[in-house]
């Protein structure tokens, strides 16, 4: 018997065909597989606050809300019966709520001057990216964000503890916008700085509230870099009227802010304290504006103190800080009084 090879190729080739078409059937039904989706951007200030979260005992952690947005804020309670008040500690551009420069020193150590402290954090200033997250949803902390391992405390986690929110018709409702990180972003430069301004104002107006609830005598805002800029302009803008003091250190403005510290300082009608290191010839010449503005306006409540610089000493530099500070408080402050300076 012979064979017939046209026969047997065609059918070698029949079969062939077929597999193939119920392969292609299937991949076909079958859903693909969807890819794994990339975490969201997280901001700096967040990631700095989660740091903070996962180092600080959780009873100096307190959650405000400002807007549709909540925040981390750090509280310390004065270490005596009778508070003399409430010191809002603001930070500057980058730092956290508990920055080693300024902020964390200050925090800590007026508690123990009849102070209640509450150190904030803001919104990330427009000039910094989010950071991104790797495959488990995780980013890199900030090596700066957290004063407390800087002096080492132990990085063991703990959990955060939820605060007061604040209750309605409060500062922080009244007149707050969207958060400068929330919703959708204005398509314009100068939509996207008031945004961001309402942002930052709306967390000052939670954290005063904050203190209010608490029953404080007395609140003062203290900032810090820029955190002074937005500190007064807050007084400037809101002119609360439970608020009769302010305290600003290496006090600047923001970048594309529109105004200087030197035309908004001297015409507030509360006492200010101001303080600045004289290690450059910009911050004595940004200094003696300010100065300069506040005789033209004759503020007698305004007094400006010049602090050296220890170089290789900053122990020493935030302690001269802080002495002055509470020399200031002092004077302008009866003690457990709170009451508003004369005009």
């Amino acid at each position: 018997m012979f064979s017939r090879p046209g026969v047997f190729n065609k059918t070698l080739l029949l079969i062939a065909l077929g597999i193939a078409n119920n392969a292609s059937a299937e991949e076909a039904t079958t859903p693909p597989v969807p890819a794994a989706e990339r975490a969201a951007p997280i901001g700096r200030s967040q990631d700095a606050a989660q740091a903070l979260e996962r180092t600080l005992p959780k009873s100096e952690q307190q959650t405000l809300t400002a807007g549709n947005e909540q925040f981390l804020a750090l509280w310390k309670p004065a270490n005596t019966a009778q508070p003399q008040g409430t010191i809002v500690l603001i930070p500057g551009d980058g730092e956290s709520a508990d920055w080693p420069n300024t902020i964390s020193p200050l925090r800590q150590k007026l508690p123990d001057e009849g102070w209640q402290t509450l150190s904030l954090t803001l919104p990330d200033p427009q000039n910094q990216a989010p950071l991104p997250r790797n495959a488990n949803g995780a980013t890199s902390a900030l090596a700066d964000a957290d004063a407390s391992t800087a002096k080492g405390a132990s990085p063991t986690p703990v959990e955060g503890v939820t605060g007061t929110a604040p209750t309605p018709e409060t500062q922080a409702e009244i007149g707050s916008g969207e958060p400068a990180q929330a919703g959708k972003a204005p398509s314009d430069a100068k939509a996207l700085q008031d945004a961001y301004a309402e942002g930052v104002m709306a967390r000052l107006a939670a954290g005063i509230d904050f203190a209010l609830q608490r029953g404080s005598k007395q609140v003062i805002l203290l900032g810090h870099g820029t955190g002074a800029y937005w500190a007064a302009r807050y007084l400037a803008e809101r002119e609360p009227s439970e608020l009769h003091h302010l305290i600003i250190i290496d006090g600047k403005a923001p970048v594309n802010s529109g105004s200087n510290l030197d035309a908004i300082v001297p015409k507030l009608k509360v006492a200010t304290g101001d303080f600045y290191h004289n290690q450059s010839s910009i911050a004595q010449a940004s200094a003696q504006q300010r100065r300069q503005a506040a005789k033209r306006e004759q503020a007698s409540d305004y007094t400006q103190v010049a602090l050296k610089t220890i170089p290789g000493d900053p122990s020493n530099e935030q302690e001269q800080l802080y002495r002055r500070v509470r020399g200031w408080l002092s004077t302008h402050i009866a003690a457990g009084g709170g009451e508003q300076p004369a005009h």
